[in-house]
């Protein structure tokens, strides 16, 4: 299964989801952000190779849809409602995703 995970920055949330999520050998993982200065920038791409999208606010499933209407269509797309208030690998982000995204698909222990 393919997981996408997009913040605004892709440099904490979505970042450290990737992190740790690509070490489970069921899952292909990738991360991007909205904003024109992310790390790696989302794009129809990515949206096209993925089979589960999270993001981590509303704000971040509005810009998909108003930017990628056509490949988002018939995406499913997960809000994981995080906000930006972590840095990158910092333990509490780490459990809550762990958490959130473990109501969707499993996550190994």
């Amino acid at each position: 299964m393919k997981l996408l995970f997009v913040c605004s920055r892709n440099k904490w949330r979505s970042f450290t989801a990737e992190k740790i999520f690509e070490h489970y050998d069921m899952y292909q993982v990738r991360s991007a952000g909205t904003e024109q200065n992310a790390r790696i920038k989302v794009n129809a791409g990515h949206i096209g190779w993925a089979d589960l999208i999270f993001v981590m606010e509303k704000k971040h499933e509005r810009r998909l849809k108003e930017r990628f209407s056509q490949e988002i269509s018939g995406k499913r797309v997960i809000r994981l409602d995080i906000p930006d208030e972590y840095t990158f690998m910092d333990e509490e982000l780490i459990e809550i995703l762990k958490i959130r995204v473990s109501e969707i698909i499993e996550v190994p222990e």
